[in-house]
């Protein structure tokens, strides 16, 4: 066990599940079960599962003791990357500009609208309080679901889990989606979508289609990220 209790192993763990996951995604070309993230997650959650047992400890303990430490590191590089969005923000701000109060208010109304619909999905499976105070955060950012979950008494690992499958889903179904919903003429909605749904990994789909599109999905991540930070630790209080 003492081999495995230093930031090193964390921080190894983490880039060697990504990267293999990015190898697949490039051998598979592009298939989405393969998405880098997802491989990550679930390879890495296995990993720590075979870790454990063979030191003979539990798995939720050896992720404590012997993840955490480098993870928290890798976790701290989740805010300036958030930041970065603002780039292509910036790049096409003349949208942002004219169409100000259209973004703002799709934004706002669709956030309301999901956090309704996650609640609601919620209880009728059945989900404690922790369950539904760890699913209602996924609507923002990684950066801040995580800790907007702990903060609202849920669980920062089911979130976790919750905003990587968003992004896995949207990765393989953004380009149906957008077609169903008859936004591919229009490169605002369709990048207001991509960014509200998809995160980071759909703003990087939004980013293959356009710069228009590309800038409205990292403002939709912003402003989703900050009204979510405002909003749902009173939207919990009142209907959890």
């Amino acid at each position: 066990m003492a081999y495995f209790v230093t930031p090193f192993f964390g921080i190894f763990l983490s880039v060697a599940v990504y990267l293999l996951g990015q190898w697949l995604f490039k051998k598979t070309k592009g298939f989405f079960l393969f998405q880098p993230l997802f491989v990550g997650m679930v390879l890495g959650v296995l990993i720590l599962m075979l870790l454990a047992k063979m030191v003979g400890t539990t798995t939720a303990n050896f992720y404590t003791t012997a993840y955490q430490p480098g993870g928290n590191i890798i976790f701290w590089f989740l805010n300036p990357a958030t930041i970065a969005f603002a780039v292509p923000l910036y790049k096409r701000n003349d949208i942002v500009k004219k169409f100000w109060l259209e973004i703002l208010l799709s934004l706002v109304i669709g956030l309301f609208v999901s956090l309704f619909v996650i609640l609601g999905v919620s209880k009728l499976f059945g989900l404690n309080k922790v369950g539904v105070a760890s699913m209602l955060p996924q609507e923002a950012t990684t950066a801040i679901a995580l800790p907007l979950s702990t903060a609202i008494g849920g669980n920062s690992a089911i979130t976790a889990m919750a905003c990587i499958l968003n992004a896995v889903i949207i990765f393989a179904l953004g380009g149906w989606l957008v077609r169903f919903f008859h936004l591919n003429s229009d490169p605002i909605g369709t990048g207001l979508g991509l960014g509200t749904a998809g995160h980071t990994v759909g703003s990087a789909y939004a980013l293959q289609l356009g710069s228009a599109q590309g800038s409205m999905a990292a403002i939709a991540v912003v402003i989703i990220g900050v009204v979510a930070d405002l909003v749902v630790p009173t939207f919990a209080n009142l209907f959890m």
